[in-house]
């Protein structure tokens, strides 16, 4: 099984492009986040078209995150537990083919000095309490999707430079660390232990250009999950696909693939 996670910055912004690496890349599960449109405005008919099943978890003009899936889409629940004040679309989970899977986007947190640093901090010890019960299960799960944490400063081109922004506070980086101690295997470091490599670019500044990049797109797997781990890559090239017009988003696919 092959699983895929991608921020597409705007599904309908980026139709072009995502109907173009879907073909190309054949991933069996796409988690989207930042889908950015209601559920009743998302591009299904054309997904629907290339073989894949969807569920949404959609929020007018921010947010929004999606799961596509090959296979039937089992049990879905929508929206991370813990708060249910939290109107943000952030989180959806679902089983396919015996695996529990959740496409998340995790809040940027920035900037540190207002709420949306605790609100970013609370989001992830909710997330930390449903990795715990999900583990209670024994099942195998991914969880992955866009962190907005870079885990180590070998993830970041300047760690210097951000060590005060929210995706590499202390904060982030001991609640990601927490969540990988809980017994969650992070694929890519798994495969690639000391690679450097990104998944996120910012559209200014020659970022792309030049590779001031960040790896903040992550795939964490339960024990029985990283048991069937045989590959992670980050598909830098997508970034240079611009179809149809339409701009690539700063963000690359990152996919793991699991044994049957």
């Amino acid at each position: 099984m092959k699983i895929a996670t991608w921020n597409i910055n705007g599904v309908r912004a980026r139709l072009p492009n995502v109907v173009a690496w879907l073909r190309e890349s054949q991933p069996d599960v796409a988690l989207f986040q930042e889908t950015k449109c209601e559920d009743g405005k998302f591009p299904t008919e054309e997904i629907e078209d290339l073989g894949y099943n969807i569920e949404l978890n959609g929020q007018k003009s921010f947010n929004g995150v999606a799961i596509l899936a090959k296979r039937p889409i089992e049990d879905v629940m929508r929206d991370l537990p813990g708060d249910d004040s939290d109107e943000q679309k952030r989180y959806i989970e679902a089983t396919v083919d015996g695996v529990r899977i959740a496409s998340l986007y995790l809040p940027n947190g920035n900037p540190v000095a207002t709420d949306k640093f605790p609100y970013k901090l609370g989001w992830m010890d909710r997330l930390y309490a449903r990795a715990s019960e999900l583990l209670k299960t024994e099942e195998a799960f991914v969880l992955a999707g866009d962190y907005n944490i870079c885990p180590k400063d070998l993830d970041v081109y300047d760690p210097h430079g951000w060590r005060d922004d929210a995706l590499c506070q202390l904060e982030s980086r001991s609640r990601f660390r927490m969540m990988v101690y809980l017994g969650l295997t992070e694929a890519y470091r798994a495969i690639h232990p000391d690679g450097v490599a990104y998944s996120f670019w910012d559209y200014q500044a020659g970022a792309w250009r030049k590779n001031n990049g960040l790896r903040i797109d992550h795939l964490l797997l339960s024990p029985q999950a990283a048991d069937r781990l045989e590959k992670c890559e980050i598909e830098k090239e997508v970034r240079g696909h611009e179809e149809g017009g339409a701009k690539a988003s700063d963000h690359v696919p990152v996919w793991c693939e699991l044994s049957d």
